[in-house]
């Protein structure tokens, strides 16, 4: 038997401290469970998570998610094929009739959505990640994926002054084992290095797990002791093999007002802004940027990346990935193609609010020659779900610093449960 049985939803409290859903499918006595992650730096073109804006909770309650997922979606889908991912999650997009899913609430759909898959790998007798990369309809054979750790924290996710949002470490080695290695030995040096430099009080974290000290207040000082830090370690920063790359996720849209971005105190136009990005890429080992303007402005995007594809720079070729920008949206996708605007794409299951349309732009993006980097979300779950789907997909995952539970829970599931290299 593959047909749906029953659907159950409660709340749950995500790691800021917020309601989410936790969504149960039954195929007979065969489940899958699936927890829905927010984000706290959304773009404007994100699904709508539902939330019930009353005095609960301080309004972020989600019980009219769980009312449409038991009223509404759990009568459309009982005795539907639990394997037939693409028409379950068709049938909750016509339900609900609006573009941004605002009706049923995309934390309702994904939910019911995910569950649905990790239902269907059970029945199968696969694992997550085998059962995603064949829903994938790719020839990409699983494999883990290069990881991206946030283990400095700034911008919405973090009580400082520091403009960016992430700067993260990417190491480069040939196993995970030794790459989430180094990322855990280069957070104990980084934690060391600001207690000594910064003194007490400086080594907080933020929502990702990164370290958020109130007296770093400018990127290249970020940087800087990064740097420092992947030294200390004794490992070698660098954009090459058994080396460690640095990454930042700017999420320029939050620093943007007026047609200028405020960074580091100072006020920059979106040219002055491209060349501040320039020079750091040629001082720093920097191989990744994500977001480096504000969600509209598709042509900066392609100025960046135009200026790092140029011979001239192939020393300082990095990928550029867009997130606010693209909001795993296929029509926002399409117009960053035809624009040149990244050459990644930054892939967020809640932000578009089905599976089946998160694989279907992972897809696209391919076709394209993109890279597809899956992520976590500021507020996040104890379901390591990504991490499967990173793996499903063979490419690049960023899930916070290794650090806190709901991050290292997707460290550790790709560690610990699986056998591929």
């Amino acid at each position: 038997m593959t047909h749906i049985t029953d659907i159950k939803a409660r709340q749950i409290l995500d790691s800021r401290g917020n309601p989410t859903v936790e969504v149960t499918v039954f195929v007979g006595n065969i489940t899958g469970t699936a927890s829905v992650p927010s984000g706290a730096s959304t773009g404007k073109h994100e699904a709508l998570e539902l939330r019930d804006h009353n005095k609960e909770y301080l309004g972020q309650g989600v019980t009219k998610a769980i009312k449409n997922i038991e009223k509404k979606i759990k009568p459309l889908l009982l005795g539907t094929d639990v394997m037939l991912q693409r028409e379950i999650d068709s049938l909750m997009i016509e339900k609900d009739k609006t573009e941004n899913k605002s009706r049923l609430g995309a934390n309702a759909i994904l939910g019911v959505s995910l569950a649905c898959a990790k239902v269907a790998a059970e029945v199968k007798g696969l694992t997550l990640y085998e059962h995603l990369n064949e829903t994938l309809l790719l020839n990409r054979n699983p494999k883990m994926p290069r990881c991206f750790f946030n283990i400095i924290n700034g911008g919405k996710h973090a009580d400082n002054k520091l403009s960016f949002q992430e700067f993260m470490i990417s190491p480069n080695f040939s196993s995970i084992t030794k790459n989430i290695q180094a990322a855990s030995e280069i957070y104990h040096h980084l934690k060391k290095d600001l207690h000594e430099k910064y003194g007490k009080g400086t080594t907080n974290v933020g929502d990702e797990g990164g370290f958020a000290p109130e007296k770093l207040n400018n990127a290249e000082g970020a940087l800087k002791i990064l740097m420092k830090a992947i030294k200390d370690a004794k490992y070698k920063p660098g954009r090459n093999k058994n080396q460690i790359g640095i990454a930042i996720d700017c999420a320029a849209s939050e620093f943007y007002n007026k047609g200028m971005y405020k960074i580091d105190g100072k006020k920059l136009s979106k040219e002055k802004l491209l060349h501040f990005y320039m020079k750091l890429i040629k001082k720093y080992p920097i191989i990744s940027l994500e977001d480096p303007f504000e969600q509209e402005d598709f042509s900066s995007f392609a100025q960046l990346k135009q200026w790092s594809d140029n011979q001239k720079n192939k020393n300082h070729k990095i990928q550029i990935v867009g997130d606010d920008l693209t909001v795993t949206n296929r029509k926002r996708i399409e117009e960053a193609i035809e624009k040149d605007s990244c050459n990644c794409l930054l892939l967020k299951v809640n932000q578009i609010g089905t599976l089946t349309e998160a694989l279907d732009v992972a897809r696209l993006a391919y076709e394209n020659r993109w890279k597809v980097m899956v992520s976590h979300r500021s507020g996040e779950t104890e379901d390591p779900f990504i991490a499967d789907l990173a793996v499903a997909l063979g490419d690049q995952l960023k899930a916070g610093a290794p650090c806190r539970g709901e991050r290292t829970v997707k460290y550790n599931h790709n560690l610990m449960n699986f056998s591929i290299s």
